[in-house]
């Protein structure tokens, strides 16, 4: 190992111990001092929905953090928003669903359905209380002191108030329908994350009505108001204040419009959030893609989990929406402040580059550069392995790689897994160039990547259209394994070209979150291609892969047994070391074994983006384990998993976390990184670089929560993701 490692190692060790020593569960017993009588114990488990929760509080943190460029703490209090929502929908959706089915099972943790629903609820009223005070409090004054002013539309001035107001009668108005609800009219339907007003009026015979108007998706949520004459010509070339009005306060000022002759008496927003973790019934589905065609459509329906409102709303308009919307008052959340975060995102995508990250020129490796004329990908990849870690490299050679197979004349085949491609996708279009090209091309595209269903339908069914064989899936297991196969004729022999990833065929994500991928033409490695996607479109019992993991098959076995390796290697008198990097940790078996581990004397290293179950800094159990959490510029996706094994290192990269879904229901594979120049590369440019993090990393105490290290305003504290940058800035990393 080497000595930067090793260095860092020590210095985090020494901190993490004095920190153990302080008693910090909020539980009955203090676990860092009881006596563990088995690993079963349900207080050595976090819950896995408040450790989700502990990570939406570190994207918070980001928004809070004064050093972060404003409109990108902007963009994270609306990432947070959209968080919570898909939170919502998914995680307190099955919750509220177990709770209705009388479950009354735990899990590791202890911890029933109902419970958890509880301690949600405090926690979220929590963040949401932090976020709101975040918004106004900090972020508001300092956008107008960069010369955006986020107002009320009472604050707006008599010509601003003109300007809005004709904005509404052209460009607004015209997209609105009120909905009446009386005895003639039912209530109406409110769809899944709609911005709503809820309205009293009063008519001429002074009866009061309920009505409810949809804010439009389609128009900007934050409307531009324009800036006063003189003030455009009295500010001159520093360019002119930017005014923005929220589109319901507009609405809201202009109802007469919508309701002539009567008197508005109320209106307030409501947003609301429907169940969205929508079963696909397999089964009994004849045809996979219509089923989940009807799932989308099912969502539309669901039940309501969540009910956003302003907290000026009165009881009597509150007690409508429970009853009509059929939720009980926990359910609900009265906001001081902009109801729907995720709505920031149109501010943060304003164009003021002064006031957002630094952007970078993504490299090119080295490796991939041609040593003569006219040289295709392919000979770069005879040379040796090539690793691209995004979005420091760029991500433009995976997609040159398919669309020279595409176009090259010895390529016969082209194979590849898609889970999230996005709206515009290179990817897709180079499978469809090879189609048009007679190449054999085979995609799997998995239709149940939850949230992406309709684009994977409508890439679906234009490879159909085009002669692509198309698989959706398999029943019962997702497939998001990061796998792209090229079958190529050279001279008399066939040779499989490969790139695998553990992040999507994504152009525009792989510019926003951490992934790393490999191009290989191992002939071992290869022929395990093979047969995954024989096993992916075909039939096949295989059980064994010659490099390859792959889960369900033997991923969750083999990863067992490299770490049980270590714990013997520990035993034997090596020193035994794990680092592993994922996005999260909760699958009880693993946590177990990392237990054993560190009670064996191996030193762990866990990178665990958002979830992370296991508690570290318990005496007997996890005192040699530490939990380290990065929350930066960049989403950290990659997986990586590194093994000394007596000196004989060896690095798995791959799709999957260590999460039940992921070991047991989907279709994950992990990779092994062959060259040593690699794997030295990967220890010690990549995973000691993200260890060395004192800036964005936040350390895991024993009893959940997070700190971050003291000494991160410090100069020359390091910043791994812009450490990252700037190494692939100045040099290819793999020279």
């Amino acid at each position: 190992m080497s000595d930067k490692i090793v260095t860092i190692l020590e210095k985090s060790a020494s901190a993490d111990s004095e920190r153990a020593g302080v008693p910090i569960l909020a539980t009955p017993r203090d676990t860092a001092h009881a006596q563990i009588c088995s690993l079963n114990d349900h207080q050595l488990y976090v819950n896995r929905e408040l450790s989700l929760l502990e990570f939406q509080r570190r994207v918070l943190e980001e928004a809070q953090d004064q050093s972060v460029p404003l409109l990108e703490r902007v963009k994270f209090l609306s990432i947070l928003g959209s968080n919570l929502d898909e939170f919502f929908m998914v995680r307190v959706a099955g919750l509220r669903r177990q709770v209705e089915r009388g479950f009354i099972d735990s899990g590791p943790d202890g911890m029933t359905p109902s419970a958890q629903l509880a301690l949600i609820r405090e926690r979220v009223v929590g963040l949401f209380h932090a976020a709101h005070e975040c918004w106004q409090k900090q972020i508001v004054p300092a956008l107008k002191a960069a010369d955006i002013c986020v107002l009320d539309y009472a604050q707006l001035n008599k010509k601003q108030r003109l300007a809005a107001n004709k904005y509404f009668t052209e460009m607004v108005f015209p997209a609105l329908t009120p909905l009446a609800f009386d005895p003639g009219r039912p209530f109406p339907h409110i769809s899944n994350l709609s911005l709503n007003l809820a309205i009293l009026i009063r008519d001429k015979k002074r009866v009061e009505h309920f009505a409810r108007v949809k804010i439009p998706n389609s128009i900007p949520h934050l409307v531009p108001v324009e800036p006063l004459a003189s003030e455009r010509k009295e500010r001159g070339r520093r360019g002119p204040k930017q005014y923005f009005v929220w589109l319901e306060q507009l609405i809201v000022a202009n109802l007469d419009m919508l309701f002539p002759g009567m008197k508005i008496l109320e209106a307030h927003p409501f947003h609301v959030t429907r169940d969205a973790d929508t079963d696909i019934q397999e089964l009994e589905a004849g045809d996979l893609l219509e089923s989940v065609e009807e799932g989308i459509w099912q969502r539309r329906f669901a039940g309501v989990v969540r009910v956003e409102v302003n907290d000026a709303m009165p009881p009597a308009v509150l007690d409508i929406l429970i009853e009509n919307l059929r939720v009980n008052r926990n359910d609900v959340y009265q906001l001081r402040g902009p109801v729907g975060l995720s709505r920031l995102r149109h501010l943060s995508g304003m164009d003021r580059p002064e006031l957002k990250d630094p952007p970078f020129v993504a490299a090119t490796p080295s490796a991939l550069q041609p040593e003569e004329e006219n040289e295709d990908i392919f000979a770069a990849i005879r040379r040796g392995d090539i690793l691209l870690h995004h979005p420091f490299d760029s991500f433009e050679p995976v997609v040159s790689f398919l669309q020279q197979a595409a176009r090259d004349p010895a390529v016969l085949a082209i194979k590849a897994t898609l889970y999230r491609v996005g709206r515009n996708a290179p990817v897709v279009e180079a499978l469809l160039e090879a189609i048009e090209n007679d190449k054999q091309v085979a995609v799997l595209v998995e239709l149940k990547a939850r949230f992406d269903e309709e684009s994977n339908i409508e890439w679906a069914r234009a490879l159909e259209r085009q002669g692509v064989h198309v698989v959706y899936g398999l029943q019962g297991l997702k497939v998001h394994s990061k796998t792209a196969l090229v079958v190529r004729q050279e001279g008399k022999l066939i040779k499989r070209y490969v790139h695998l990833s553990t992040g999507n065929y994504n152009s525009v994500t792989s510019q926003l979150y951490t992934d790393i991928g490999m191009f290989t033409c191992d002939e071992q490695i290869g022929a395990d291609c093979t047969d995954l996607f024989n096993y992916l479109t075909g039939y096949s019992a295989k059980s064994e892969y010659r490099r390859l993991l792959v889960a369900p098959i033997n991923l969750r076995e083999e990863f067992e047994r490299l770490i049980e390796r270590e714990i013997e290697h520990q035993r034997r008198g090596e020193q035994g070391h794990l680092i592993l990097k994922m996005n999260a940790l909760v699958d009880k078996r693993m946590i177990r074994l990392l237990y054993e581990a560190s009670q064996a004397g191996v030193q762990v290293d866990l990178l665990v983006r958002g979830i992370c179950c296991l508690r570290p800094g318990i005496r007997g159990v996890s005192e040699n384990i530490r939990v380290v959490s990065i929350v930066g510029r960049f989403l950290e996706h990659s997986r990586i998993f590194y093994f000394r094994n007596a000196g004989n290192e060896e690095i798995y990269l791959g799709s999957a976390d260590l999460m039940p879904r992921n070991l047991n229901r989907r279709v994950e594979v992990m990779f092994p990184v062959l060259e040593p120049k690699l794997v030295r590369h990967l220890r010690d440019d990549v995973l000691a670089t993200y260890l060395a993090d004192v800036v964005k990393s936040r350390t895991m105490q024993t009893d959940g929560s997070y700190v971050r290290h003291e000494k991160r305003c410090d100069a020359g504290a390091v910043n791994s993701q812009e450490s990252l940058i700037a190494r692939a800035e100045s040099s290819s990393p793999q020279e």
